[in-house]
């Protein structure tokens, strides 16, 4: 893997992506935050050396490089999945890649399901924590030592101070935040209603498929991390009607303004 992030480093930096401060990853339905950036290079993943390539419709698949708020961006916009038959590594190999062109944080976004039954589709939960349901972990490989530290600590995988931040620009600019445990799923089956009632007693807030390998490699490599849902529908196992993936992306569009918001002056302060 050395080898593949050196040739992947070289080949983006060829391309001018040169010192970005912060890395953002873009989720289902979550891509307009593109049209805020003052854009100085983007690639599509399938021109990228050793990068996996998004499959998901709704995921573009472009690596972005530009400014907002006069900091220096790279932006994922569409990130991969294990449902797409991708690894855990695969999954988080922009990451790495990321960290090494020089990201010292880490915006991650998603669309997930409300189990909390207080939050409501289209409102934002700030992640406070995560449970990792996936099977495994992106660590999980031989020679991770190359790359940090083997037994990454957790105890506060999102960063307090840019939580607190967060909160605050929620406050300032009246936008619902809620703040919430993840849960990330394999996926791409959405859950049972008694899957969903096990997530409630476990003490998740919300459920995706995505975001918790991400979260565990950035804390790997030190760098700062945090993670906004747009909650796209709620999962109620009393209640649960069939589901159609054409309103979750529309209720991500929805809800996106806010989120937009929250990252765009969260950036000007980091």
């Amino acid at each position: 893997m050395i080898k593949q992030i050196e040739k992947t480093v070289e080949y983006l930096k060829s391309k001018g992506f040169e010192n970005p401060e912060i890395g953002i990853i873009l989720g289902t339905g979550l891509g307009q935050l593109t049209n805020h950036i003052n854009i100085i290079k983007e690639v599509s993943y399938n021109h990228i050396p050793h990068f996996p390539t998004a499959t998901v419709e709704f995921h573009k698949g472009k690596l972005i490089f530009g400014e907002i708020a006069g900091k220096n961006v790279v932006v994922m916009q569409g990130r991969f999945h294990l449902y797409e038959g991708y690894s855990l590594q695969d999954v988080t190999y922009p990451v790495r890649i990321m960290e090494k062109l020089g990201i010292k944080t880490l915006l991650v976004s998603n669309a997930a399901g409300a189990v909390n039954l207080d939050f409501k589709k289209g409102e934002l939960m700030l992640i406070d924590d995560h449970i990792n349901l996936q099977g495994s972990s992106p660590l999980a490989f031989n020679n991770v030592e190359a790359f940090g530290e083997r037994f990454t600590d957790m105890s506060a995988p999102y960063n307090k101070d840019i939580n607190t931040a967060i909160e605050d620009i929620a406050k300032n600019n009246n936008i619902k935040l809620h703040k919430g445990v993840y849960a990330s799923v394999v996926g791409p089956q959405l859950e049972t209603r008694a899957e969903y009632r096990m997530l409630k007693i476990i003490g998740a807030d919300a459920v995706g498929m995505s975001t918790v390998p991400e979260i565990i490699v950035a804390n790997h490599l030190k760098l700062k991390a945090a993670a906004v849902s747009v909650l796209t529908d709620e999962c109620d196992p009393s209640n649960l009607k069939p589901v159609n993936i054409g309103e979750i992306i529309a209720m991500a569009a929805k809800a996106e303004p806010d989120m937009i918001t929250l990252f765009k002056e969260l950036i000007k302060i980091l």
